[in-house]
This record gives C-alpha cells, sequence and structure tokens, in this order.
C-alpha cells in the first residue's frame, strides 16, 4: 500500500481520522474527501489534504474520483437519524457506483456490528435505540458485496474516543461484540487494506484488552436518551 493513494470519505474525525494519520505516518498519500462545514484542522495538523464533496451527488463525487489517481477508497461514514437519505446508505453507494466506474477497485467500510449476521451478538438495547442506523449500514453492506469491487467490510462495536491502545483486533467471528478506540479502528481498516486476504471479507473491530460493555450492550441507554 506504501506507493498507492488512498481516498476517505468520512475522515474528518473518529476511525475515519485514525487511518487517515495512520496512512500519513507512514508516508503513504491519502486524501480525505470532506463536507464543505467540516472541520477539517485535525487533517491539517497531521498534513493530510483535503477535497470538497457532496456525497449525494453522482457528479460531486465523481469530480472528485476524476481529481485524484487514487488506487483504493475507505468509507467511514455516519448518518442523521430521522432523515429520509443518510449519507452512510445513500451516500455510500453513490460512492461505491464511482469507485466502480473509475476502476478502483478496493473499498473498504466501516459500518457497525449488530448489521446482517452480526445482529446475534448485540443485546436487544442495541436493536432498541440503534435498529435504524444498524438497518441503513446493513443495506450499505449488502450494496458493496454485491458490488463488482475488492471489499471488505470492518464492523466495530462501542467505540471510545480513547488514545489508541494498539491491542485491537479484527476477527471474522460475527458472533463476537466489544469495544475499541476510535483510532485503533482506523489503524485495523488500513491493516484490511494492505492485506489481499480480507478482500471478499467481514471482519469485527474489538479490543480483547478493553473488559467492560458499551452502555447499549449492558442495557443503560442513558446516554442516548439525552442526545
Amino acid at each position: 500500500m506504501s506507493k498507492q493513494h488512498v481516498l476517505i470519505f468520512g475522515g474528518t474525525s473518529g476511525t475515519g481520522l485514525g487511518a487517515a494519520q495512520t496512512l500519513a505516518a507512514r508516508g503513504t498519500p491519502v486524501t480525505v474527501a470532506v463536507r464543505e462545514s467540516s472541520d477539517t484542522q485535525p487533517l491539517k495538523d497531521s498534513g493530510v489534504p483535503t477535497v470538497l464533496v457532496d456525497v449525494f451527488d453522482p457528479d460531486s463525487v465523481r469530480q472528485v474520483f476524476a481529481g485524484g489517481n487514487y488506487s483504493a477508497v475507505i468509507i467511514s461514514l455516519s448518518g442523521e437519524r430521522g432523515v429520509e437519505r443518510r449519507a452512510d446508505r445513500e451516500g455510500a453507494m453513490v460512492i461505491m457506483d464511482a469507485a466502480r466506474d473509475s476502476a478502483v477497485r478496493r473499498v473498504l467500510m466501516v459500518t457497525a456490528i449488530g448489521c446482517g449476521d452480526s445482529r446475534v451478538a448485540v443485546a436487544p438495547k442495541v436493536i432498541e435505540v440503534l435498529g435504524e442506523v444498524l438497518a441503513a449500514k446493513q443495506v450499505a453492506e449488502e450494496y458493496l458485496m454485491a458490488a463488482d469491487l475488492d471489499a471488505t467490510i470492518l464492523r466495530p462495536g462501542g467505540l471510545t474516543n480513547d488514545p489508541a491502545s494498539g491491542t485491537a483486533i479484527k476477527t471474522s467471528d460475527q458472533t463476537v461484540m466489544g469495544v475499541a478506540n476510535r483510532a485503533d479502528v482506523g489503524r485495523l481498516a488500513v491493516e484490511c487494506l494492505d492485506d489481499p486476504a480480507t478482500i471478499g471479507g467481514i471482519f469485527h473491530a474489538i479490543d480483547p484488552e478493553i473488559k467492560w460493555q458499551a452502555p447499549l450492550q449492558r442495557g443503560d441507554d442513558s446516554m442516548h436518551r439525552k442526545t
């Protein structure tokens, strides 16, 4: 991957930012596609260039692909609950189409444990509170795996903003649930891009050294009720 150029959608914070910083730190060219309203200071601080995009506009996304010699894409988007169009569903699908049309075959998407067959890994409270979110991400997962692309899906469980621990792992066991730091999940996303054996695979991202459960997993939705 060191000679390739990675394009990231959803890289201004969290997992996507972690992936961008991991790539930049090792000298891999990386560009992050951002909305006009995005806070890009963390990317500037890491020396990562940005390009403006509207993920709901196919022409805008195609222009981004046309503007760089990209060889791989990371999609790490979230969506707003209660809205008709979600960046992590409709937006992600627009990106996948543009990647395919631009002959950029390698696509990694970050979703969430609880999608697809991994529903069995999460507690009922997770489905109760985040069912809409998981359903949207599952649609995007299915679209990606049906596309003619070299695809990998990485599903984190509970996420923290703590500094990277270096102990997070990926596993193909879709019954596993756990917690990981966003920075570590970003590192795992890059590791997946590096490894051709992950193509066609779905992996869970957890940190076995983090022993506590995410609030929803232990049945506590008080944090979500406040937001």
